[in-house]
C-alpha cells in the first residue's frame, strides 16, 4: 500500500469528522492513509499558528510518503513561503512524494516549480473531495478515479470537450497554474514560474467574472499570457450575479481575452472547486491535441 499523508497547510478543519471519513476512504481506495498529528489544530481561522503549518509541512517532506495530500485550501500558505525550505520539499519529491491539492495549495506547487523546477499534482483534496457525507454526494468517481490513476503512475492521459473552433490544434508545453487569484498574488515573487511556451490552466471559486477578467488582464499585461502555447479555463465557480451584469458573464470575459491576444484559450477544463476534477501533472512537459471538440492532454 502507498503511504499517503493528510495535512493542513492552510485554513482550519471544521469537521474533523469529515477528515476521518477521508481518510478511511482512501484506505478503502488502497493508500495507507494516515492524518498528520496537527491536521486538527486550530488558531483563528489557520489550521494552527503559522509555526505548527511550517512544522508540518516540513514533517511530511521528511517522511516523504507517497502521496502528500492537503486537508483544505483556504488560505494559509502565503506567510509561509519565505520559510519554507523548499530543498526539503524538492528532496521529497526525488524521493517519490507527489504532493496534491489545488486551491491555496497552488502557491506551494508553484513555488516547487520556481525554485527547483519540482512537479506536483494540482487535484483533489481531503476534505471536499474525500470527505463529504453520502447525503452530500459522497465521493465522485471520475474524481476518485483519475487520482488513483494518476498516484499510481497509470494515468497518461486526460481529455475534456472544449468549444467548437480549434480542430486540428496541436502543440507541446509545460502545463502549470492553478488558482487564479494565487496565481496574480505571486506575481513579483520569488515562488511564481515564469515558463515560456507553457500551456497555463486556472481556476477560481467567489470570484464574479468582473474579477476573473481583471486578473487575467494583470497576467497579460504583466508579459505571463502572451508567453503560453495555450490557456485552459477551469471551473469559475460559486459567483454571485450582479443585476449590473446585464448579461456579463464568463463567456464575455473570455470572448474579451480571445480580442486581445493571440493564445488559444479553449475552455472546459473539468478542475477547481467542482466535482468531477482531473488529477493534473504541474510541471511536466505535456502534449495537446484538439480533435473536433474533444481535447486530449497527454504526457
Amino acid at each position: 500500500m502507498s503511504a499517503l499523508t493528510l495535512f493542513s497547510p492552510s485554513g482550519v478543519v471544521a469537521r474533523p469528522a469529515d477528515l476521518r471519513r477521508a481518510a478511511k476512504r482512501l484506505q478503502g481506495l488502497g493508500f495507507a492513509a494516515a492524518i498528520d498529528e496537527a491536521a486538527l489544530a486550530r488558531a483563528q481561522r489557520f489550521a494552527g499558528t503559522d509555526e505548527q503549518r511550517l512544522e508540518a509541512l516540513h514533517r511530511v517532506a521528511r517522511a516523504a510518503p507517497a502521496v502528500a495530500m492537503a486537508t483544505r485550501g483556504g488560505y494559509g500558505l502565503t506567510p509561509l513561503l519565505p520559510r519554507i525550505d523548499w530543498k526539503l520539499l524538492a528532496r521529497a519529491v526525488e524521493k517519490g512524494t507527489r504532493w496534491v491539492g489545488h486551491s491555496d495549495f497552488t502557491a506551494l506547487q508553484l513555488g516547487l516549480l520556481a525554485c527547483h523546477g519540482a512537479q506536483s499534482w494540482a487535484g483533489p483534496m481531503a476534505l471536499d473531495d474525500f470527505g463529504r457525507t453520502d447525503d452530500n454526494g459522497g465521493v465522485d468517481e471520475v474524481t476518485r478515479d483519475c487520482f488513483t490513476e494518476a498516484m499510481g503512475g497509470e494515468l497518461e492521459a486526460v481529455g475534456f470537450r472544449t468549444e467548437a473552433g480549434f480542430d486540428g490544434l496541436g502543440l507541446r508545453g509545460t502545463l502549470w497554474g492553478g488558482n487564479l487569484s494565487m496565481l496574480c498574488a505571486l506575481l513579483g515573487t520569488p515562488w511564481m514560474p515564469a515558463p515560456k511556451a507553457g500551456i497555463l490552466f486556472f481556476e477560481d471559486v467567489n470570484e464574479h467574472p468582473y474579477r476573473v477578467e481583471r486578473m487575467l488582464l494583470q497576467l497579460l499585461q504583466a508579459g505571463i499570457l502572451g508567453r503560453q502555447k495555450a490557456v485552459l479555463v477551469g471551473a469559475v465557480s460559486a459567483w454571485k450575479p450582479s443585476p449590473l451584469d446585464r448579461g456579463y458573464t464568463m463567456k464575455t470575459v473570455v470572448a474579451r481575452l480571445r480580442a486581445l491576444t493571440k493564445v488559444p484559450i479553449l475552455t472546459g477544463l473539468p478542475f477547481g472547486h467542482v466535482q468531477p476534477k482531473l488529477t493534473l501533472p504541474v510541471g511536466r512537459r505535456v502534449q495537446l491535441l484538439v480533435d473536433g471538440r474533444n481535447v486530449l492532454l497527454g504526457w
